[in-house]
């Protein structure tokens, strides 16, 4: 919010000048009001333990995050190009596969990677777009530069907690919307909608578009239901869908069948067809998959999207980008080193110890190692998967993520966070203005992850005071 011993940033200003004069009694009050939204408007998570799975309310900060429009734009900017370069990279990939000849990219990388679905081979899909939604985690280091940390190009989620935190934030600080001019965040359902639609083999003028969802035990079922509730599309599981000998999807309904358009699915692909990819996958459709190859059906994300969703092939982005666009990167990425590399795996295992170790295909801050935080029982753990699977690991420096002020134990205190904007990829290439904020709301903790006990906030992009 503000430079050490200096004014509070431009976008900022306003949001210094209201939380510096609010009591501390009202302070509770704002957040309490927070709180007691969130559990009204049913905003929860899922938490998964050994025993269990917990619902719970969704942990937001009052607190709102503020970016300036001039520091936007060009991140704007850096994400489109991102975009239409990753959707080149899987086009060619299960078409040409001319980066991989041409020596860009080692093919080892790509045709070893579990996400890499030869069945795939052969598709191009409308726009050449595969990867249709992505959330690009974005962080910003000492140097106040925003820097990609990873692209989420499978099943992308928590951009209905996005519109949910500006919802509660409209409700507990309704004064400051009318002060500052901060660009909405609810259209994202409809440029959602049109997007899918504008993938629909049939042109017909309202194609039918329908959310596929594992079901009310994912953890993501609350954006599944939002979603679709707010584009006002069908949420269906996979019993609700069947496709017939011309591969055409259908779905149940009590008036008969009606045949599906569009499929947006948040299942992974391991699980989505059960002819095609595991046979004991009970939430799939038998069968989505020769409807799609056969241009019945449009899939959302395209089944295989996520071989650019791999964190080996992260390091590569910046050639990519060249590459295929013949630009240079607007966006930087994090030095990363490749442990199957056998100069960096031995960087990586002598300075383990400083570094952040990320398995290549988790998600969700899953059996990573941040090195300053861990034991040396924790470092020897790593360095034995590092040898065993190099494949399987990479490494990346320490970053000194910024902080942003905080609410936690009725004090206000700096906690470090990311933002994830949201890109939509069809005929053209959209970006949330802004995204979702994620907070570490432990004391110096670097994990922002819900799951791994972090928070969000909204995040405003800011043109200026009214």
């Amino acid at each position: 919010m503000m430079p050490s011993e200096a004014p509070p940033r431009t976008a900022s200003r306003r949001l210094y000048d209201f939380f510096s004069k609010i009591s501390p009694q009202e302070m509770r009050e704002r957040s309490v009001a927070a709180g007691l939204a969130i559990r009204e408007m049913g905003v929860s998570f899922t938490v998964y333990s050994s025993d269990e799975n917990t619902d719970r309310d969704w942990p937001f900060d009052v607190i709102p995050r503020a970016i300036t429009s001039e520091e936007w734009a060009p991140v704007v900017q850096g994400l489109q190009q991102r975009s239409r370069a990753l959707n080149a990279f899987i086009n060619d990939i299960y078409n040409e596969q001319r980066i991989l000849s041409d020596g860009i990219v080692p093919a080892d990388v790509v045709l070893g990677s579990k996400n890499f679905k030869k069945v795939c081979m052969g598709m191009s899909p409308p726009f050449g777009a595969w990867a249709h939604v992505c959330g690009t985690d974005l962080v910003r280091d000492i140097d106040g530069q925003f820097y990609v940390l990873e692209d989420n190009l499978r099943v992308p989620s928590g951009v209905a907690y996005m519109l949910e935190n500006r919802e509660v934030t409209k409700r507990v600080l309704p004064e400051l919307f009318q002060d500052c001019d901060i660009s909405p965040v609810d259209d994202y359902p409809s440029q959602l909608h049109s997007m899918l639609a504008s993938l629909s083999p049939r042109k017909n003028r309202k194609p039918v578009i329908v959310v596929l969802t594992p079901g009310i035990f994912n953890s993501a079922y609350f954006e599944h239901a939002f979603l679709a509730h707010s584009m006002g599309a069908e949420l269906v599981e996979g019993a609700d869908l069947f496709v017939d000998h011309h591969n055409i999807v259908f779905m149940h309904t009590v008036d008969g069948p009606v045949r599906v358009d569009v499929v947006y699915r948040r299942i992974n692909d391991e699980f989505i067809d059960p002819e095609v990819f595991r046979a004991d996958s009970m939430i799939g459709v038998p069968g989505i998959m020769r409807a799609w190859r056969d241009n019945k059906v449009a899939i959302a994300n395209a089944p295989g999207s996520g071989v650019a969703d791999d964190k080996v092939v992260y390091a590569f982005v910046p050639e990519i980008i060249r590459y295929y666009l013949g630009e240079e990167p607007t966006l930087r990425s994090v030095k990363t080193y490749l442990c199957m590399d056998p100069v960096d795996r031995d960087y990586v295992l002598k300075n383990i110890a400083h570094l952040v170790v990320k398995p290549a295909n988790e998600s969700g801050g899953q059996g990573l190692l941040i090195g300053p935080h861990a034991t040396v029982e924790q470092h020897e753990l790593f360095k034995q998967l590092i040898r065993e699977h190099p494949r399987n690991y990479i490494a990346q420096p320490t970053l000194t993520l910024s902080t942003a002020p905080t609410y936690v134990d009725q004090a206000i205190e700096p906690r470090h966070l990311d933002l994830r904007p949201f890109i939509l990829h069809g005929s053209d290439v959209w970006v949330t203005p802004g995204g979702l904020t994620r907070v570490a709301l432990r004391k110096g903790s670097l994990v922002v992850n819900s799951s791994q006990g972090g928070g969000s906030k909204d995040t405003w992009i800011v043109g200026g005071e009214r």
